[in-house]
């Protein structure tokens, strides 16, 4: 049921006054296209404006009203000309420096006059000063300040803050009589009477009770995390009325790569099959997130599957994020699935011209049961015979209309999603309702776990004649740095002066750089002489982060490790230990540590568990890193964070089940304020 009013809710944000359409395409950029869309764009703190503070305790590096007496203003000339302003109050002076002035500016601050401003403190020339801070003249002195804490935006280029919370205040206005989600919760139970308290947070003294704060943030968070599990549970239950072809057991081709593999599955890669499999068996469309740690064995279940459809004369498209790992797999699948007579190509953006053509011709004529490719899949122009399975790696890394395009080259084809990034029981059952989920919990037979060290840069030239030694006596190992060239403002390990550096230092060895700036084809030309063993140290950025498998490379070094999140240190970390030999990964660092910096690498060298990782990683810096949201966008919240709001998730689990059942009008009424144009996808 459609909320009563809800036309004003969604309507374009050009309905609001003074917003044109070249003030909605700045709007838009920051995901703000309807009325609704303003009122959910929530302040992420707060100015306190509510006291002017005198001039003796003013602390630089701080944010302040101040109120004080214009003495002097007049224009200084030097390296940059400025407009320098004296200002006194009862308690001492301040100097405003303005670099960017008009004659307006200049003729309208005069000695006498009563002069506010808010602006960050800092030490200047002449002692403590305000540059360019927002500031209005008074002829007499002002009256006290507004008992109100000012919410501060997030802004685009052209869009201040102060503008778009007028913008948000006409859209309060506009929607008051909107009907919220209504919940069982003490402070604040109508959703926004939450949504106001945030846009301006106001109590007796002007301060806002922090407690109170924390309330209403948590309220919109629930009702944030119960719309978006209520959306998941929706496309579940919609998946489950759509039907698709059924593959079921053919020629056992599979048992045929069983033979071939030369190892046996572990039990948790056979367990995975067999849910991969009876899914495919189905009508029904099979929707399954595989999750895995690096190195788990997620491709030979893939090509399990690819087998199946194979058998039925339908085809498979394996999407992944880089060409590297495009390639990858298809080296990979072209040996396991070409001795059955199992075609597999390769489609990617840099092949030539006749390639591309050939693959396509391939494609379309069914020739290629098996499509290996990056996004190049689901462009204009290519056309399936009979796509039957959609497989998707590192899934966070696409966008949804990505991977809906991908699906519309099909029939509503089965789905398989894979990501080697753990994550959290709880954070699975929540963002992945719609998805049924299969787990690889334990590493092939053989594999040791990686032993991880940290090392101050104080120890850098022992480090660097371990590895010298490690080395010579024919391992393989990454030396991973976080800049490509150097730079003056900070003091990263660049990867250029790595490169020349190591090459210096350990004479009798072969070097090889990459980084994501080189052309795709020196940079995949590099990683195939790594690969085929004629480079001993790959000198590299974290562009080798996913998607390369080297055996022989047992030795890791992470330069400035104190700068990365765990869940990208526990990728780089699974590029080494892929074989039989013990491997090795060190973690150089820049002393001193934060505690956080501290706490990050004692879990390196604590654990190889990825789910312990990713635990670790959501209580320390949030989802982002697990999901990926930062790259893409994919699965972000208005204002729920997972790291802080996970108590939430449960909660929010059992309300969208009760509301469900209970009060079908809550559950759409929170489905329409948060679901937003995703809704649509229920398939993908």
């Amino acid at each position: 049921m459609t909320p009563p009013n809800r036309d004003r809710f969604s309507a374009p944000v050009t309905d609001l006054p003074g917003v044109g359409p070249g003030t909605a395409e700045k709007l838009a950029r920051l995901n703000v296209e309807t009325v609704g869309d303003l009122i959910l764009h929530l302040p992420y703190r707060y100015q306190d404006r509510t006291r002017s503070v005198p001039f003796d305790e003013l602390e630089p590096g701080s944010e302040c009203l101040i109120t004080g007496r214009v003495t002097s203003s007049g224009i200084a000339y030097g390296r940059r000309r400025s407009l320098l302003t004296r200002l006194t109050d009862e308690r001492g002076t301040l100097t405003i420096r303005l670099f960017h002035f008009s004659r307006r500016q200049e003729q309208g601050i005069r000695p006498g006059m009563w002069m506010r401003c808010f602006g960050e403190v800092r030490m200047g020339p002449a002692g403590k000063e305000m540059v360019h801070p927002e500031y209005r003249m008074h002829r007499d002195q002002p009256p006290p300040a507004a008992a109100e804490l000012t919410p501060v935006y997030g802004a685009t280029q052209g869009l201040t803050s102060a503008r778009i919370g007028k913008w948000v205040a006409a859209a309060l206005a506009r929607c008051g009589e909107v009907r919220a989600s209504r919940l069982p919760d003490d402070d604040f139970p109508e959703l926004m009477d939450a949504i106001r308290y945030l846009h301006g947070p106001t109590g007796d003294t002007g301060h806002a009770d922090p407690q109170r704060l924390q309330a209403a943030r948590e309220r919109v968070a629930l009702d944030e995390l119960t719309g978006y599990f209520l959306v998941m549970k929706r496309r579940h239950a919609l998946l489950d009325k759509e039907t698709t072809r059924a593959l079921p057991s053919g020629p056992r081709l599979g048992r045929a790569l069983l033979t071939a593999l030369g190892f046996r599955l572990t039990r948790a890669q056979a367990r995975v099959t067999g849910e991969v499999l009876n899914d495919l068996a189905r009508q029904r469309p099979m929707m399954r997130l595989l999750q895995g740690d690096v190195g788990s064995g997620k491709t030979v279940v893939a090509a399990f599957a690819a087998i199946r459809a194979a058998e039925h004369g339908c085809q498979t498209a394996i999407m992944a994020p880089t060409e590297i790992l495009a390639e990858q797999h298809f080296e990979t699948l072209s040996t396991w699935l070409s001795p059955l007579g199992i075609g597999v190509g390769l489609l990617t953006g840099r092949q030539s011209a006749a390639e591309r053509r050939a693959r396509l011709a391939a494609v379309k004529d069914g020739s290629d049961l098996v499509s290996v490719g990056t996004h190049a899949l689901f462009q204009t122009g290519v056309e399936f015979h009979e796509l039957a399975l959609a497989i998707i790696d590192e899934q966070h890394r696409f966008g949804v209309h990505q991977r809906m395009q991908l699906r519309d080259k099909g029939r509503l084809p089965h789905q398989l999603i894979m990501t080697a990034t753990p994550i959290p029981r709880t954070l699975t059952m929540a963002l992945y309702a719609d998805m049924d989920v299969s787990t690889i919990d334990e590493l092939p037979p053989g594999r040791l776990p990686v032993r991880t060290h940290g090392a101050a840069m104080s120890r850098r030239d022992e480090v660097i004649e371990r590895v010298h030694g490690w080395c010579r006596s024919g391992r393989q190992g990454y030396w991973v740095c976080t800049t490509i060239e150097d730079d003056d403002e900070n003091e990263l390990n660049a990867a250029e002066s790595v490169y020349a550096e190591l090459a210096a230092h350990m004479p009798g060895l072969r070097f090889g750089l990459v980084h994501g700036r080189m052309p795709p084809t020196e940079k995949n030309a590099v990683m195939a002489d790594f690969k085929a063993g004629e480079i001993d140290i790959l000198v590299a950025t974290t562009v080798i982060e996913v998607g390369v498998d080297v055996p022989n490379a047992s030795v890791m070094v992470v330069d400035n490790a104190e700068r990365l999140g765990l869940a990208q240190l526990h990728q780089l970390r699974g590029r080494v230990g892929r074989g039989s030999m013990q491997a090795t990964c060190i973690l150089l660092y820049e002393a001193p540590l934060s505690a956080f910096a501290r706490e990050r690498l004692a879990v390196m060298r604590d654990t190889t568990d990825g789910f312990k990782i990713a635990e670790k990683d959501l209580e320390l810096r949030g989802p982002g890193d697990i999901l990926g949201t930062r790259q893409t966008g994919e699965e972000t919240f208005k204002l729920a964070d997972l790291g802080t709001h996970r108590h939430l998730v449960p909660r929010a689990m059992a309300l969208g089940d009760r509301l469900v059942t209970e009060d079908p009008q809550t559950a759409e009424t929170i489905i329409a304020t948060w679901s937003g144009p995703e809704a649509e996808y229920a398939t993908v």
